[in-house]
């Protein structure tokens, strides 16, 4: 066993599986085949006398060793990464912060952020990316996020079950909102009864890795007829104005309804309640995640 002999690019390949969640989604990213990115982790398991990766039916997940080896292995490319742009002459990262974000996070809470952020703070460049909350968690576990941006629905358990755990701070939690067609019946009132949603129309799709439908209202006790099928929450919205369904979305995005739509609290039934939390890995932040931090806090409050 002796990880002096592991390679950058097997490190980079690791972290990249280990961000991905799938030996094929990190073959993809790479531009590798996926025999290659086998023959990669292979070659790092050996360097380091153990398993580093759970084989599944849905994907990969580290053994305790990979958690050891990730860790490592995100501070020496880091460190190498680094070393580069300052070979090439280019101005260091030091004040550059990776943030990730939910979908519905995009339309309005993250520009707000980001824009007071150039304001107050111009010298930290944030960079951001999209993505669903188990891959956010998964970035923010290979060291390829500082901060993300994720959702939490009752009963609000932890994103994963992972060691240490991720530090977690709530920055809103909001009831959710039903978006109506201003042509619809349903939008005449203050608000919608949960009766009032049988049998109507939605704009909804899959959730990742859950049998939840996104856009339909929970509990509801029929099974949901789909109208149209949509991932992106604005083109659902547009849908909507279009008078083509309803759909639900949470407070962090009712500012960004179009012309044609009214948000409604819906009354009866359970309260759905959705949280907006910051996640990232334990430990000290340092200064340029915490100013971001503080303005994605201040965002929310101005919501």
């Amino acid at each position: 066993m002796d990880l002096q002999e592991a390679s950058l690019v097997g490190l980079r390949v690791f972290r990249e599986v280990a961000e991905r969640g799938t030996l094929t989604s990190a073959a993809a990213a790479l531009g590798y085949t996926q025999s290659a990115v086998s023959r990669q982790i292979a070659a790092l398991e050996r360097a380091a006398g153990a398993q580093l990766l759970e084989r599944r039916r849905e994907g990969v997940r580290l053994t305790s060793a990979g958690h050891v080896v990730l860790r490592s292995a995100a501070a020496v490319l880091d460190q190498i990464d680094a070393a580069t742009r300052e070979l090439a002459g280019l101005p260091a990262e030091g004040g550059t912060v990776r943030l990730g974000w939910f979908a519905s996070a995009g339309a309005v809470l993250l520009p707000r952020a980001v824009a007071a952020l150039r304001r107050s703070h111009p010298a930290i460049t944030v960079t951001t990316r999209e993505g669903t909350t188990p891959a956010l968690v998964r970035a923010l576990r290979a060291g390829s996020l500082d901060l993300a941006l994720i959702s939490s629905a009752p009963p609000f358990r932890p994103p994963d079950a992972e060691s240490p755990p991720l530090a977690l701070q709530v920055l809103a939690e909001r009831s959710l909102l039903l978006a109506v067609p201003v042509s619809h019946p349903l939008a005449s009132g203050d608000s919608v009864d949960i009766a009032q949603l049988h049998g109507q129309s939605w704009i909804a799709a899959q959730s990742t890795g859950a049998d939840q439908l996104m856009g339909v209202w929970p509990g509801l006790d029929e099974r949901p007829r789909i109208a149209h099928t949509a991932r992106d929450w604005l083109a659902k919205l547009q849908l909507v104005a279009a008078g083509c369904g309803l759909t639900t979305v949470s407070a962090s995005l009712a500012a960004a309804a179009p012309p044609g739509v009214r948000v409604l609290p819906v009354r009866g039934g359970p309260r759905e309640r959705r949280r907006v939390l910051l996640a990232r890995l334990p430990g000290p932040l340092p200064e340029p995640a915490a100013r971001v931090a503080e303005a994605l806090r201040a965002a929310v409050e101005s919501g």
